[in-house]
Order: C-alpha cells, then structure tokens, then sequence
C-alpha cells in the first residue's frame, strides 16, 4: 500500500494494529511501574508521545542526510541513542520548569524514555520499513499516541482494581500482567484490518 492515504493509515495502524507496545511489547518497564495512577500516566504517556513522535523526525534526518551520504549508517543505533538522550534532556529541563509536581512524580523514570526501547525501537523500524518523512513523523505520532493508550487504560484498570478484591496470590505484579495480557489480546483483534509492517 502506497500513495496519498499511507501515511494515515501508518498513523492509525501504529496506535491500533501495530501498537508498540501491545503488540511489539517495547516499552514495558516503565509502563508496569508507572500506570498506577492516572495523572502520573498521562504525564508520562505525553511525555513520551511527543519525544517519540520528535525522535522519529530528527532520527530520519540525521539517518537520510548525515549517516547515508557519509556511509556510517552501521552507526545508526549509537547515533539514534544520542539524539533521543539529548531530547529528553530538554523535555526533562522544560517539566521541570512548567510542572515540579509532575517532575517529581515520574521520578527517575523520566530520564530512563531515553533508555525506553520503545523510542529506539520506532526509530528503527522507520529505518527498516524505509519510511519517507512524512509516514515516520506520523508513525511515531501514532505509537507514541498507542503507547499513551494502553497506560491510559491501564492507570484506569488499576485505580479500580485497588477497590477491588483480588485474590492474594494476583495481587501486584500477577494481576497487572494478567490485565496487559488481555489488553494485548483485545489490541491483536484489530490486526488484518491495516498491516504496516
């Protein structure tokens, strides 16, 4: 599929089909440690919604008009890494600034999107589906917004749960997988309608 519609339907696949993190299970650590609350996940879930969807860009940029020409493209992981650690470097300093609260409640995992392998992970797939600009801003848009999703429903699923009674052996860990499995499942129902990769 190609043409004037590919880079919509790159965007809608990424959030429901091809979901980076229901799907391709990248960017898991953070999303179990952090979806306990809602204002905390939606924090983070913008935050990494926009340093994806910017990463991608920038990461297509340097790998079009820096690594290809010059041919270091085999660096392209170490190079990607660097331009994500330097990004986030700039949301955490502008958090902090707008929101001490929000800072302070991501914590450490703030710093760790650079370390997050869902942000490398789009910017490598962009390289090996060979994207143009357009379709890699609006796939890494649309993880970015996928990944903002699930920990959405999680937070939602696990400040019910805390009022709920839950078998003593499933509390924590157990039942949260449990939920991210299904969660899982219920994304793979949308698979066949748009394939991007």
């Amino acid at each position: 599929m190609n043409g004037p519609l590919f880079p919509l339907a790159v965007f809608f696949a990424a959030i429901f089909t091809s979901n980076i993190l229901l799907t391709n299970f990248l960017g898991m650590c953070s999303f179990l440690s952090v979806s306990r609350e809602i204002k905390t996940s939606a924090g983070l879930g913008t935050a990494v919604t926009f340093v994806m969807a910017t990463t991608t860009v920038l990461n297509w940029l340097v790998y079009h008009y820096i690594l290809l020409p010059l041919e270091l493209d085999y660096l392209r992981f170490i190079v990607f890494i660097v331009v994500i650690a330097a990004f986030v470097q700039l949301v955490e300093m502008v958090i902090e600034r707008v929101s001490e609260g929000l800072y302070a409640a991501l914590g450490i995992f703030l710093p760790l999107i650079t370390v997050n392998c869902a942000i490398l992970g789009v910017s490598l797939f962009m390289v090996i589906r060979d994207y143009d600009l357009l379709s890699s801003f609006t796939f890494g848009l649309g993880s970015g917004l996928g990944w903002f999703l699930a920990i959405m429903a999680m937070a939602g699923i696990r400040q019910k749960l805390a009022k709920a009674r839950v078998p003593k052996g499933l509390e924590g860990a157990g039942i949260t997988l449990i939920i991210t499995g299904m969660m899982a499942l219920a994304f793979m129902g949308f698979s066949g309608m748009i394939n991007i990769g």
